[in-house]
């Protein structure tokens, strides 16, 4: 499902609220504390959004929950179980938000309990504007309030979004709710979901733990739809950002697609791995109670996830190009190196890394684990290699022998 509206600054009336923003010409404020450490490591989680847009419930949030603590996602890991964009319906006459009654006749705290009982944790959506991008109340004018009532139910992550914003500044508007949040009584993650427009790089690091870099991803492997963009596209717009991206700041490129069928299996494989080798929060975006097998090895793959939740968090650069053949490599914390030798092209392609394209000696011996066929060569030297599929990927973890 598409989000209802994008970028609008208009002024609409939905839901019986009005979209235009209030003016905030001379919105500034400074944080007094320094942000909390949440994201030592990039999130792991499940958001709704990906699968099943507004048709969301508590029964489905509940399902959802379930499968991640039985299926052995939260053993490898995830923790977070996030709803998306039309939790919301209302606000009372004191200003409160009020959950949907009929989607949620337990309430938001009852739901959130329930999470917490399977040794997870909670996480809401909500909006820089007057409306969400859904149509609901947003939280343009009531941050303080919001914050204390997510602490009240027991929320734990934040995705904060930047539809009918008007001319609310952005980097004003996050450190806002920034604020309110630190000053809610409880640690809330606060993802950053402003699209990447107004350059969070340069201000989000002491606002945000995690902070959007493109538009909405779609389940495609290439192309463009509406306001989203398929895998390849998406990646392609990481290339440059490796800089600004790091322990408790991550940049997060969306969220996963692996098993919701618009992909292949090689390609969900190189998505998952290329995510990882960006360091990026894995937040999954399928139906977790009806995976597949391939969807549950993929996402549960703890060799991709390690590179992924690598305590030194360096995002991924891209070191080599050559048409369709790409080399993306980051280090790892004690001397090791993760590498991805990406074929995006139609036909299978011999490709190798040498050494010296990692700043390693020609002579050094290694020991090179491939990730998903799990086969480790010893005492490497000098290169590495072997036939990448079409669309796919080789991802090796490289361990030099001392």
């Amino acid at each position: 499902m598409l989000r209802f509206v994008r970028r609008a600054a208009h002024a609409v009336i939905l839901f019986g609220f009005a979209a235009a923003a209030p003016a905030y010409a001379h919105e500034t404020l400074k944080l007094d504390a320094p942000k909390p450490l949440l994201a030592p490591t990039p999130p792991m989680g499940w958001n709704s959004w990906n699968k099943y847009g507004c048709d969301i419930d508590e029964a489905l949030v509940r399902r959802q929950a379930d499968a991640m603590a039985a299926s052995g996602m939260k053993d490898a890991g995830y923790q977070y179980i996030v709803i998306d964009d039309c939790w919301q319906k209302s606000r009372d006459a004191d200003g409160n938000i009020v959950a949907d009654p009929e989607r949620f006749p337990s309430g938001i705290k009852a739901l959130a309990d329930y999470v917490h009982s399977k040794g997870l944790k909670f996480g809401l959506y909500s909006d820089a504007g007057v409306l969400t991008c859904g149509g609901r109340p947003g939280s343009a004018g009531y941050e303080f309030q919001d914050a204390r009532q997510y602490a009240k139910w027991g929320v734990d992550y934040l995705k904060y979004d930047w539809c009918y914003t008007g001319t609310r500044d952005a980097e004003a508007a996050y450190t806002l709710m920034a604020k309110a949040l630190r000053e809610s009584g409880r640690d809330i993650v606060l993802s950053i979901c402003e699209w990447g427009d107004n350059h969070p790089e340069r201000w989000a690091q002491p606002v945000g733990h995690l902070w959007r870099t493109t538009g909405d991803i779609f389940d495609a492997w290439e192309g463009r739809k509406d306001y989203s963009l398929g895998m390849v596209n998406i990646l392609d717009l990481q290339v440059e950002r490796w800089r600004h991206s790091g322990p408790n700041a991550w940049n997060d490129p969306d969220m996963l697609e692996v098993g919701n069928g618009g992909m292949t299996t090689t390609e969900y494989e190189s998505h998952f791995s290329l995510w990882a080798m960006l360091a990026a929060p894995l937040i999954a975006g399928n139906d977790l109670s009806a995976m597949d097998a391939d969807t549950l090895r993929i996402l549960t793959n703890t060799d991709v996830i390690a590179v992924d939740q690598d305590p030194l968090g360096q995002q991924a650069r891209r070191i080599w190009k050559q048409d369709d053949l790409e080399i993306w490599a980051r280090p790892l914390k004690g001397g090791e190196h993760a590498v991805v030798l990406f074929n995006r092209g139609e036909a299978p392609a011999e490709m190798k890394v040498d050494w010296d394209q990692l700043n390693l000696p020609a002579g050094l011996t290694a020991n090179v684990k491939d990730l998903w066929s799990k086969k480790v060569s010893e005492n490497v030297r000098g290169s590495y290699g072997g036939t990448v599929a079409p669309h796919g990927v080789i991802m090796v973890r490289i361990t030099p022998v001392l």
